[in-house]
């Protein structure tokens, strides 16, 4: 005798299960998968969207990092607070190496926020080394103090960004990194003829002979740690908000990122103008520390080579993989640099033994292997458990498979 649907009284809210109408030609498992109802070990029907619903309804928690990060960031702090006491318990060829490395940080921070998160590969970010450095020197042949014209540089730098995007925003690719190789050096030759900054040679940066010189490098250690400090500190919360997520969608698949909504071309331009506000600031801090400045050095495209080499290193897309390489590149070049061409070739099969067993840079090893992120800025998505126990955590992006071990949403 057949199965008929059992009628419910009339008014009476549905109850969400149903009896099939006939028994499914390939049997329970065919009916389960068309959405039909499941035969309960009673032998009874249960539909199968009751149980989906009742899973669904499990609660989950999104979080920014599988750890309380309160503590990351307190130790954050007493680093910096260490790293400015430095000129008062170091000597001062340690401040130099620290404000080189300050340096190094601040400008492939930016390159990683080009390349790593919006997927624009910039060969010509020494512009902006030289425009802030220029920006100073205009400054302080003015008049203006060297360290009080290094906010308007940071300034300047980022509004000459705004006609050089508009210049190069419908490149992509290999042909990006060429304009913007193009550009820098058009930058740089137009300067040079200019003589009453120094033309081809350059000048002395004007307003720093009244500083003693232990002061004076003192200051400039500072100042190239605040700098440091601001632009991680922007980053970070750049990629955190809304612009972070734009970013990740833009570099993995941009047609998909377009058709979601996601306002590519305004974010990329922001991208392009942090990142020049960035690299002017280092180059600002760079013409202090020289106490001049000349085209051929501010402008050399060896800056955005270190700044490569740094982000890969470390770990591209990630905001500690540029610390990591800072310091890997800072030790070589102090071991190394005595041994002339050799230490350009070691850099080379460092840059190459990376690239081919540790993808994601050295930083990326020790996420995949220990799952810390000291600047969180992606997501975790887990189910609502006690804190002691280890939920299990869906990612939209890929599943281990295991309820027992937590996987992670890779936002680089």
């Amino acid at each position: 005798m057949s199965e008929f649907p059992a009628r419910e009284p009339k008014g009476a809210a549905p109850t969400g299960q149903y009896l099939s109408p006939r028994p499914h030609p390939r049997g329970d498992e065919g009916a389960t998968r068309e959405g039909g109802a499941s035969r309960a070990p009673g032998g009874e029907r249960e539909n199968t969207a009751t149980e989906t619903t009742a899973r669904s309804a499990e609660k989950f928690r999104v979080t920014r990092s599988r750890r309380n990060v309160t503590w990351t960031g307190l130790g954050a702090l007493v680093v910096v607070v260490v790293l400015a006491l430095f000129p008062f318990l170091v000597g001062a060829g340690v401040w130099t190496i620290m404000g080189q490395a300050f340096l190094v940080l601040t400008m492939a921070s930016m390159w990683n926020l080009l390349a790593g998160y919006a997927g624009l590969v910039s060969v010509g970010q020494q512009a902006f080394v030289g425009l802030g450095a220029y920006f100073v020197l205009i400054l302080a042949i003015n008049g203006l103090s060297p360290f009080t014209a290094l906010p308007i540089a940071v300034i300047g730098s980022g509004v000459a960004a705004l006609p050089l995007w508009w210049l190069v925003s419908r490149l992509r690719s290999g042909y990006f990194a060429i304009a913007t190789w193009v550009l820098a050096a058009t930058v740089m030759r137009i300067i040079e003829k200019f003589s009453s900054i120094g033309g081809g040679t350059g000048m002395p940066l004007p307003g720093v002979s009244g500083y003693d010189p232990t002061l004076l490098t003192a200051y400039t250690y500072w100042a190239g740690l605040a700098v440091t400090v601001v632009a991680l500190a922007a980053i970070y919360l750049l990629l955190r908000g809304r612009l972070g997520l734009v970013l990740t969608a833009v570099r993995d698949d941009e047609v998909a990122a377009r058709s979601s909504g996601a306002r590519v071309g305004l974010a990329r331009m922001l991208v392009f103008v942090v990142a020049g506000a960035g690299c002017g600031a280092a180059g600002a801090v760079l013409a202090i520390s020289q106490l001049q400045v000349q085209p051929s050095a501010v402008f050399s495209v060896q800056w955005t080579a270190v700044m490569a080499f740094a982000t890969i290193i470390g770990g591209l897309g990630t905001i500690e993989g540029p610390i990591i390489g800072t310091a890997v590149y800072m030790v070589l070049q102090q071991t190394l640099a005595s041994y002339n061409a050799w230490y350009l070739i070691i850099l080379g099969l460092v840059a190459i033994f990376v690239a081919l067993f540790a993808r994601r840079g050295l930083w990326g090893l020790v996420d995949e292997h220990l799952h810390v992120r000291l600047f969180p800025v992606g997501y975790w998505l887990r189910t609502g458990q006690r804190e002691g126990q280890r939920g299990a955590v869906l990612s939209g992006l890929r599943s281990e498979g295991a309820s027992d071990r937590a996987t992670r949403e890779d936002s680089a």
